[in-house]
Formats: C-alpha cells, structure tokens, sequence
C-alpha cells in the first residue's frame, strides 16, 4: 500500500477535540501517520498518492452498537457481504452484530463460525456479542467467562428483555467480576404483551394494542437499582420516552455509572409517521410521540444519552407486507444512520460535535475498542462526507438485502463520499 495524503479536509474528531481545516496521511501499513492543520498541500512530496477533498469533512468511521446479521440462520434477509456493503455506504467502519441469530450465538463454536463468516465475507469490522442467557431465554446465564475470552465484546438478548430479577442479579453480579459488558433492551413483557405502537390517542385511533412507556420505564428502574448493589459496566440499549429519560438524568445526579443509547428512528420519527398502518415504521422499542421525540434529541445533545444506533434489523418483504400485527418488527438503517443525523445537525437540534461522538467516539469508549477516533498509530477506518449534499432515499438504491427503510423518499442533506478501512479505500461514490 502507497501512503496516502488526504488534504484540504474538515476534520472533526471529537476524541481529540479536533475541527479544523487540515490533512490526514495513511501509512503503508493502513494506519494514521499524521493528522491536522500540519498536514497541508504545501509540505507533501510530489510522488505521494495525494486526494484533495475540497472542504469536504472527514470523521472517523461510524461505530454502530446495535446491528442484526442474518447468518445464521437467516441469510435471505442479510449476510455478512451485504451487511458490509450497506455499512461502507453510510460510512459505517464497525458494527457490535446482536446474537439473535438461528442458533443464537450462546455457545463457544457459534462465536467461532461468526468470527470466521465475518472474517471472510466482511470488509468491516465486526464486534460479536453474545446472549445474556441460554437461547435468550431469559433463564439460565450463558458462559459469559468462556465467551469472552473467545472474543466476546458484549452481552445481550438482543430484542429480548432477561425478565427475571433473580436472573438479572446474577448476571450483573457476575459481570461485574469480570468486567463483561451487559446491553439491556428494556422492556417488561407483561406490560408490552401484544403491544403493536405506543399506547395513546394514534393506537385507539387505529385499534392496535399499545406498548406503554411504562413497559420501558420499569425495566430501567429496576436494573438500575440492582446497578447500586452490582457494579457493572451496563448499557440501556435503546430508550423512547421522556419519562424514561427522566428516572436517567436522577440516576446519573445520584453518582450511578452507567450508558445510554437510543436508535435514530426515535430520533427522526414519531407515532404520527405511522400513518395508516405502515408496516416499515413497526419498530421495538415503538416510535413515540413528538414531546417523547424532542426530549431524546435534547438529551443527544446535553450528553445524557451517550450513543445514537441504526437498530439495523433487516426484513424480507414477505414478512412486511403483512397486516400490521402480523408483520415482523424492525427496519433497516445502518447505511441511512449518518446522513439522517446529520438532519438533526441541520435543523440546529444538536452540535455537530455531540452528533459525530454519539456514533464514533463514545460507542468505542462503552466497548472498550479502539476505534472511532483518530489517533496516530490507529486503523485508518475514515469517512468522508459532502455534509450538504442532498439526495432522496430511495430503497431500490440501498445496499442491504432487504429494503425495509422507514424514511423511504425522504430528503436528506448530507451524503457518505468515501469509506476507508485499515487505509483501504473501500466505498466511492
């Protein structure tokens, strides 16, 4: 590999506190050489292999903590080659892939065939994380010991909740012996059962059973009471509701450490996006209302939610084209995840500074990798945006296997220009 010199760029890196007009070199290795204002056009040797982006602004690569695979198991909604296309074109460099798979990734040989499957087919990087328990059951804990040391970044049941607080003591008592980090996806079964959308004045409207915020609210609550007797490392997944957001904001006052994130959907959306029954816009947890909405961006952008996911969860359009009860939950997003938050950056929502460390630095720091970050010496993984640049999704275009987006025809402004990995330069338009 030829160095290469990136001039002429916007260069935001929220790690070390870094936005200003400068340069970048990758090595022959694929690492960072050098990165700044002292990277300019003047002081470069003439052979270099040099791209001059004009402006254009250059972060690191998006690190998503919340993406469904479909091997194995499910390889006809997506694998880990699409996976990685869809990813590179939204500047996606590395992706925490949830455990739900069939077999769910509970044992040590599932967490071997996933490292070599990700290995070979995927031009990313992907972190494994493994069941908080056996088969997600929610009953008996998976080995979290073994697990771990074959490569395990973190635990969890993925779109289940462990229901269970005698379960979940030990889990989190167990995790904080071994430092493992735990990913909670809260929500109480008994509250949500059968819920379709959130319950209010849109799920009468439409005569489909609401999931109440309180089904969230109390997870939360309880785990995070268990949090002062068991210190872990622990991480809400993805939260929906303003009162949520509030039991948050007196835990953190009252000295508790823990992470927080939410999916761009909740961010983006609300229940009124639903419509008539849009089967794209099922999603768990479910879009909420427009105060619930504003209050999850405000909490972006005062740093009590910590991370912003895609929840990328692909489905075949079989299992869309349902009635909306008994259509399958979830949508895809990892390739939309940057340019639909660069929408809250433009609309004055949250600083451009905030938005770009919820989706690379402060995912890396909660996983404890490093990435999302430029550091000399690190992996050249990088993306380059025309962070004005607008274009209109279009879901024949998307990269990923299934094309269940619910922004499809959406204007956006911001578009990914390039994609790096290792130095590599593995996504152009």
């Amino acid at each position: 590999m030829k160095e290469t010199y990136l001039t002429n760029a916007r260069i935001i890196d929220p790690k070390n506190n870094l936005d200003e007009i400068g340069g970048l070199i990758i090595d022959t290795k694929g690492s960072i050489k050098a990165v700044g204002k002292k990277v300019a056009n003047g002081n470069l040797p003439s052979s270099a292999n040099k791209i001059d982006l004009n402006k254009k602004v250059l972060i690191p690569g998006v690190v998503d903590m919340r993406v469904f695979v479909g091997e194995p198991g499910y390889e006809y909604k997506e694998n880990f080659r699409t996976l990685s296309d869809a990813a590179l074109s939204g500047g996606v460099t590395s992706v925490v892939s949830m455990p739900n798979t069939s077999p769910t990734i509970d044992n040590v040989s599932m967490v071997d065939f996933l490292k070599r499957r990700g290995r070979d087919k995927s031009k990313i990087n992907i972190f494994p994380a493994a069941t908080l328990t056996k088969n997600a059951e929610g009953k008996q804990m998976t080995e979290f010991g073994l697990l771990k040391r074959k490569g395990i970044i973190a635990f969890t049941d993925g779109v289940k909740t462990v229901q269970d607080p005698q379960v979940m003591t030990r889990i989190m008592n167990f995790a904080s012996q071994s430092g493992s980090l735990i990913m909670q996806h809260a929500e109480d079964n008994i509250l949500s059962k059968d819920g379709l959308i959130n319950e209010g004045e849109i799920s009468t409207r439409l005569g489909l059973k609401g999931i109440p915020f309180l089904a969230e609210k109390i997870i939360v609550e309880r785990d995070l009471s268990f949090l002062e007797e068991y210190f872990c490392r622990y991480h809400i997944s993805q939260i929906s509701s303003e009162k949520t957001i509030s039991v948050i904001k007196k835990a953190k006052k009252d000295g508790k450490i823990f992470t927080t994130g939410v999916s761009i959907n909740n961010l983006s959306l609300n229940e009124n996006d639903i419509g008539d029954f849009k089967t794209f816009l099922k999603l768990s947890p479910p879009l909420r209302t427009e105060k619930d909405r504003r209050a999850l961006v405000e909490s972006v952008n005062d740093g009590t939610i910590d991370v912003i996911v895609s929840d990328h969860k692909p489905q075949d359009e079989e299992s869309k084209r349902l009635t909306f009860a008994q259509a399958a939950t979830g949508a895809t997003g990892v390739e939309t995840l940057l340019p639909l938050a660069l929408e809250l950056f433009h609309n004055k929502s949250i600083k451009i500074k905030q938005l770009i460390a919820a989706i690379t630095t402060n995912p890396a720091k909660i996983l404890g990798i490093n990435k999302g970050n430029l550091d000399k010496g690190n992996d050249a993984d990088l993306c380059v945006i025309d962070i004005n640049k607008p274009w209109i999704v279009n879901k024949d275009k998307l990269k990923s296997k299934s094309k269940n987006t619910p922004i499809e025809n959406r204007k956006l402004q911001g578009q990914v220009l390039k994609t790096f990995v290792k130095g590599e330069l593995s996504y152009e338009v």
